[in-house]
C-alpha cells in the first residue's frame, strides 16, 4: 500500500487532485487521505506514546509561528533523546509540501517523530532503528473571536514534565472529557490549589491593568501562543508577571484568558458554574484585536 502511494504522489497528473484534498496524511513517505492511512502495529508511538509532537495553525496556506514551533519540536527530541534524520529546513520544506495540497482557509497541522518500530520493550530499540514521521492536516474552524469559555477545575495529575510536548496526554484527556460532562470547553488544572495551566491550552488572567501567568518550569506547557501573548504586552506597555497563583487568586481576576494555538486568545466567563471576569473589557480586546491582527 505505502510503495503504491509513494508513486502516486510523484505522478504530475495527480498532483491537481492533491492540491484539492480536504486532508492528508503522511507516514515515512506514504501520502493519502488520513482515512486510509496505516501505521505499524509496534511503532512505540502505539503502546509507549514514545515520541513529540507538535501543532501548528495555518491560515491562507501560512504557517503561523513556524520557526518558534519547529525549534521547540527539535528542543524536545533532544530532551527525551530521540535521533531525528531531518534538519530544521528539511522538516519545514515537507510540512509546507503537505500545507500546500491541502484545500482550506484555516488548517491544523500536526506532526509527531516516535522512537522507530520495534518489538515492545521499555529499553531504547537499537540504535541503527529509524525513528517514524507522521503528519496529519486537516481544515478547522476556529472559534469566533467573541466565543465566552466556561472552565471547569481538575486536579493536574500529569506527570512532573510537562514542558516535554509528549505523546503521553491521558491526563490531558481524562480532564477534557470531565470538563465536557460538566458543560465546559476547558479544564483548569491544578497541584494542591496552585494553578499550572489547561488541559490543552494556557492560561491568563488581568489583573488591574497587569497580565499574570504561571512561571515557565517543568510543570507547565511553554507554549507558542503563550509567548507571542506576552511579548505582544510588554510591545503594548501591558505589565506582565510571571508567578504562581492559587485559584482563589484566579476567580477574582477582572479577566481570564485562555491561549493555544487553536483557540488563539479566547475569554473565560465562567469556572466551576461561578461567574468570572468580564471586567477589563478594554484591556482584553486591545490585547485580543492586536493578537489576531498580528
Amino acid at each position: 500500500m505505502f510503495s503504491h502511494m509513494e508513486n502516486m504522489t510523484n505522478c504530475p497528473c495527480e498532483e491537481k487532485e492533491e492540491r484539492s484534498m480536504k486532508n492528508l496524511g503522511y507516514y515515512n513517505g506514504a501520502i493519502a487521505a488520513v482515512e486510509q492511512m496505516q501505521i505499524p502495529m509496534n511503532d512505540r508511538s502505539n503502546y509507549f506514546g514514545d515520541g513529540i509532537y507538535e501543532v501548528c495553525l495555518v491560515r491562507n496556506g501560512i504557517i503561523f509561528a513556524f520557526d518558534e514551533h519547529i525549534d521547540r519540536f527539535y528542543d524536545n527530541l533532544t530532551k527525551v533523546r530521540i535521533a531525528f534524520d531531518r534538519t530544521k529546513e528539511q522538516l519545514k520544506a515537507l510540512l509546507q509540501d503537505m500545507v500546500d495540497r491541502v484545500e482550506g482557509e484555516s488548517l491544523s497541522l500536526y506532526w509527531q517523530v516516535s522512537r522507530g518500530t520495534a518489538k515492545r520493550n521499555h529499553l531504547f530499540p537499537a540504535p541503527d532503528t529509524p525513528s517514524n514521521l507522521l503528519i496529519m492536516i486537516d481544515q478547522i474552524l476556529l472559534p469566533k473571536k467573541d466565543h465566552l469559555y466556561k472552565l471547569k477545575t481538575v486536579d493536574d495529575i500529569r506527570s512532573l514534565r510537562c514542558d516535554i510536548k509528549s505523546l503521553n496526554l491521558l491526563p490531558n484527556v481524562l480532564a477534557s472529557q470531565l470538563a465536557k460532562d460538566h458543560g465546559c470547553e476547558e479544564a483548569v488544572l491544578h497541584r494542591n490549589g496552585i494553578v499550572t495551566e489547561c488541559a490543552h491550552s494556557n492560561l491568563f488572567y488581568l489583573k488591574d491593568k497587569t497580565l499574570y501567568t504561571a512561571p515557565l518550569n517543568n510543570l507547565i506547557l511553554p507554549g507558542i501562543t503563550r509567548s507571542r501573548l506576552i511579548q505582544l504586552s510588554k510591545r503594548m506597555g501591558i505589565a506582565v508577571c510571571e508567578a504562581s497563583y492559587p485559584i482563589d487568586e484566579l476567580m477574582k481576576a477582572d479577566e481570564i484568558i485562555v491561549t493555544s494555538t487553536t483557540k488563539q486568545c479566547v475569554r473565560v466567563c465562567e469556572i466551576d458554574q461561578i461567574p468570572v471576569g468580564l471586567k477589563d473589557s478594554d484591556t482584553f480586546l486591545t490585547l485580543q484585536n492586536a493578537f489576531f491582527d498580528e
